[in-house]
């Protein structure tokens, strides 16, 4: 190899790992301009977020909020009954996620969620977020996967009893392709993937894609400076097939 020939090649490698590592480190983020395509805009919030104004946040060019309410079968978000109560002023859409635990039963975390949450007329779909947390991905050789799964189940065919609709799953890919796929593929997918679009592999299958993890509004004071953001897969008229009946609008 000739001596222009090297420095050719090692200025290309020299650039491409530089690329690599901004990309990693969500320094170059094309999710951005990716995501932009899409015309319905929400984000998901839980106490990490703080005191939220959400007459300033609904001014924020979004059309939804997910909040976090429950996670496994007893705790509940310290900021979920102010969020709920004070959303309801906007005219944002909103509905209500919960966390699931590996170590809880699944009609247990059910009924800890409609206790919580209660009724969702004219309210988003309901939400469970299944993800790896503390060490379990690094521990999950030793997890049962078939229990977790069956847990899982119990806890989605509960939430569709009480609210009539199939609830939706947020999910990363380490946990989607453990626990998810091939099991509850019924079931509309929220797939977090902040570095590309899940069209890559994952076309159709999603309904709502969180696509940064680094957004920053003024609405919002908190531990956590950053807010995620996410799009729906559909336009407007597909986005109101997410809403819930409000059966008093009716009488």
């Amino acid at each position: 190899m000739g001596h222009k020939k090297k420095v050719m090649v090692s200025a290309f490698l020299f650039f491409f790992f530089i690329l690599t590592f901004l990309f990693i480190n969500k320094k170059i983020r094309p999710n951005l301009i990716l995501a932009d395509r899409y015309e319905v805009r929400g984000v998901d919030v839980s106490h990490y977020q703080g005191d939220i104004d959400w007459e300033k946040m609904a001014a924020e060019n979004i059309d939804f909020a997910y909040i976090k309410a429950t996670e496994g079968s007893r705790y509940v978000d310290e900021r979920f009954r102010m969020n709920w109560e004070n959303i309801e002023q906007t005219d944002l859409y909103y509905g209500a996620y919960h966390f699931f635990s590996f170590d809880s039963a699944g009609e247990t975390q059910a009924q800890h969620y409609i206790s919580t949450v209660g009724s969702l007329e004219g309210r988003l779909i309901p939400v469970v977020d299944v993800e790896y947390y503390g060490d379990k991905r690094r521990r999950k050789k030793e997890l049962d996967r078939e229990t977790i799964k069956r847990e899982l189940d119990v806890l989605l065919c509960a939430l569709e009893e009480e609210y009539h609709v199939k609830p939706i799953l947020y999910t990363t890919y380490p946990a989607y392709h453990d626990l998810i796929e091939g099991s509850f593929d019924e079931y509309g997918l929220w797939i977090r993937n902040v570095y590309y679009m899940p069209d890559i592999g994952m076309k159709g299958r999603w309904l709502y894609w969180q696509y940064t993890d680094r957004a920053e509004f003024d609405a919002y004071i908190g531990e956590e400076p950053y807010i995620d953001m996410n799009v729906f897969a559909g336009g407007r008229a597909e986005f109101s097939e997410m809403v819930l009946p409000d059966k008093s609008a009716l009488e």
